[in-house]
């Protein structure tokens, strides 16, 4: 028998923690009022006769103090009730002790394993996550309402970023970088002037990623265009400098190779430093910035050539990858990178053709960048093209006082996330019951989204100058608040969502790729989408619906399922729920009905949607990421290729991890056995539980993966 404790961990029952309770409430009555041990022992024995699968802690206490009132001990049973609540104050006045010290020890898998970017064994992390577990716990106890607190811990709902809410930052910017560069900026009180060459301006940009990250939770986008002109600056100063050594006489042709050879070195050299310094620094989170860079030709501007050149660079670098401590060559984890497809560039004879052709050859080896494309989205975002925030959320449509649109310098709120699946698994196939539960659900998520706006309001611009005064979101003079920048839908504020398949599945018993299932699944998308309108307009706040990776989430809703409601088929029992609008890994479909079925749920999704195709052996299948991408261009706004094959990050081996003989995965190139260190599949389906052997012992999963 499983005991579920209060903190949804699983435990294996211990009848001799019923006798020790029982016992320190004997010993706080008089002795006429006292059970003798035996009594004791039976009780322990009768709970443990009920032999069910699996109970709640407090089930077992409310169990027990009936079996003492029904042998007539009411005075025992008080104590024992007494004893309850003695032992509930001490969890409510400390929660910490026990997470920070799993995290000291390098035993808190969910803490260590939720960013990518965090290395939770160094102390400059753990500072962070110790730093995370303290403001868990006041935010839980303290902070937010406590029917918002429950419905976390019963996977209601998800109130991301608990580790930060109670400092008065934010989630995912677009960095207004044009106008740092452009006007300057002010780090750590010191004036940073525009630059004059390129490589000074990648270097000043990769300091503002860094100390942006340093001051918000969640990711920063980058669009590189803004470098463009200072690659021209950089061939202007290189041309007079020239002539200056040769002569104003010289051949026009030799002139331009001199030139064209130390641009190129100044290039190369640049795009060195965004890459070396991304992955090298650290912020004050103890982690390597979250950052995207965007890689959209745009064929109005002036720069295009230059940009032209800066996104070769960048592409032919990440598809080099970047040196580990033992020399291999592998793929960084950042920057992320986003990739534009436009009628320029699209596979179908345009000038910039030889990018995408080089973005392809990337993505086969290094599985990135992610590729947007520019005609589906200028159809669902009003003509306009803009990089996603660094956790893939999208921003609506907005004009400045001039009518102008504006993307950059632009934030999210925050998330709340709904689980979708367990309002499925309550209503019991029927539809009524499930919409009015729906209902109910998604009012309780404005609570909680509303409890993170508010969490904003009132904030001074000191909090962050690099945000605040020195231009990465404005330019508030120090002592002005930040709320005329939380409303009319300047920043966004979001409601996720996950498992729209065991959704389906558990009220309609099929599919949402099948017809009937289909059609349930978008009008549940659309009753998303009409409340987020609605409530934007009864708060003027920018609600949008997002949904995009959850990654850890996806585990952690369909794990607390699984102990609520036992194992059910195509649902608790795969270990892990589908991420928002996500075909199921097992499903049998091709890459192109995948986008196909999947656009258009992404029209609905507009505050974050992306989408995911699996090609085996992508290194042998050029064509075929080539087929993909054109079929992005003309059918799907956003989407990024998945491979199964496995690879160390510690010797760059790049084939089937193996499992050795003492059933431990071991790369067998380098013997390195760290998982962490082993790049393995996990964007498909978020999963990030234990690992574990299937039915017949095979050897084909891989290391946190749910593909068998």
């Amino acid at each position: 028998m499983k005991v579920i404790k209060r903190d949804g961990t699983t435990v294996d029952f211990d009848p001799q923690k019923i006798v020790l309770a029982i016992e320190k409430a004997n010993a706080a009555v008089d002795e006429e009022c006292r059970i003798e041990a035996n009594k004791i022992k039976s009780i322990a024995e009768y709970v443990h006769g009920k032999n069910r699968p699996r109970l709640l802690v407090e089930d077992i206490q409310d169990i027990v103090e009936r079996q003492l009132q029904e042998a007539g001990k009411y005075d025992l049973a008080k104590a024992y009730i007494i004893y309850r609540y003695r032992r509930a104050l001490v969890r409510k006045s400390n929660t910490t002790d026990e997470s920070i010290l799993t995290l000291i020890r390098n035993s808190n898998k969910d803490v260590m394993e939720e960013n990518s970017n965090k290395n939770a064994v160094m102390a400059s992390t753990q500072r962070d996550l110790i730093a995370g577990e303290v403001s868990k716990d006041l935010t839980r106890r303290v902070i937010l309402p406590e029917k918002i607190a429950k419905a976390h811990d019963d996977a209601v709902i998800h109130f991301h970023d608990m580790d930060y809410f109670i400092q008065p930052i934010f989630n995912c910017c677009l960095i207004n970088i044009g106008d740092m560069l452009d006007n300057g900026t002010v780090m750590n009180g010191k004036m940073i002037e525009s630059p004059r060459s390129f490589q000074v301006a990648c270097n000043v940009m990769t300091q503002i990623i860094a100390s942006v990250a340093s001051s918000q939770y969640g990711g920063q986008s980058v669009d590189v265009r803004h470098l463009g002109k200072y690659l021209r600056r950089s061939r202007d100063k290189f041309v007079i400098r020239a002539r200056e050594t040769l002569g104003e006489n010289v051949d026009p042709k030799i002139l331009e190779a001199v030139v064209d050879e130390r641009l190129r070195e100044e290039l190369k050299a640049g795009v060195q430093t965004i890459q070396y310094q991304i992955n090298t620094l650290m912020t004050t989170n103890g982690q390597s910035p979250f950052v995207t860079l965007f890689l959209h030709l745009r064929d109005d501007d002036p720069y295009i050539e230059e940009n032209a050149m800066i996104i070769e660079e960048i592409i032919r670098q990440r598809l080099q990858g970047i040196k580990n401590e033992k020399g291999v060559y592998v793929t960084p984890a950042f920057p992320k990178l986003v990739y534009v497809l436009d009628e320029n560039n699209c596979l179908k004879g345009g000038k910039y053709d030889y990018l995408t052709h080089l973005a392809v050859k990337c993505s086969a080896k290094r599985m990135y960048p992610d590729y947007i494309s520019a005609k589906k989205m200028r159809e669902n975002y009003e003509g306009n093209v803009f990089s996603p925030m660094g956790c893939r959320s999208f921003l609506a449509p907005w004009k400045d006082e001039n009518g102008n649109y504006k993307f950059e310098g632009r934030f999210n709120q925050g998330v709340v996330s709904l689980n979708l699946p367990q309002i499925g698994i309550l209503s019991e196939g029927d539809e009524d019951k499930f919409w009015k539960l729906l209902d109910e659900r998604l009012e309780l998520c404005f609570e909680a989204i509303m409890c993170r706006h508010n969490a904003l309001k009132g904030v001074r611009s000191d909090v962050s100058p690099i945000h605040w005064q020195y231009g990465a979101i404005a330019r508030l003079a120090k002592g002005e608040t930040i709320d005329k920048y939380l409303y009319g839908g300047y920043s966004s504020i979001s409601l996720g969502y996950i498992g729209i398949y065991e959704m389906t599945k558990a009220v309609k018993g099929c599919s949402h790729t099948t017809p009937e299932g289909k059609d349930f699944a978008l009008r549940v998308m659309r009753r998303l989408r009409e409340t987020c309108n609605r409530w934007r307009a009864q708060t003027n706040i920018g609600f949008a619906l997002y949904g995009t990776p959850a990654e850890s989430l996806c585990y952690r809703f369909a794990r607390i399922d699984k102990e609520r409601f036992g194992t059910i088929k195509d649902i608790t029992d795969k270990g892990y729920y589908t991420n928002s609008y996500h075909v199921d890994v097992r499903e049998d479909i091709d890459a192109f009905s995948k986008f196909e079925f999947e656009s258009e749920f992404q029209k609905l999704s507009s505050g974050g949607a992306i989408s995911y195709v699996e090609i085996p052996n992508m290194q042998n299948n050029p064509k075929a990421i080539e087929a993909a991408v054109q079929f992005i261009y003309d059918h799907i706004q956003y989407a990024e290729f998945n491979t199964k094959s496995d690879y160390c990050m510690v010797c760059g081996y790049d084939g089937e991890i193996i499992i050795n003989d003492d059933n431990e995965w071991e790369c067998p190139q380098c013997h390195n056995k760290d998982h962490a260190k082993m790049n393995v599949t996990r964007r498909t389906c978020g999963y990030l539980g234990e690992n574990f052997w299937n039915v017949g012992k095979t050897k084909e999963i891989k290391a946190r993966v749910l593909h068998l």
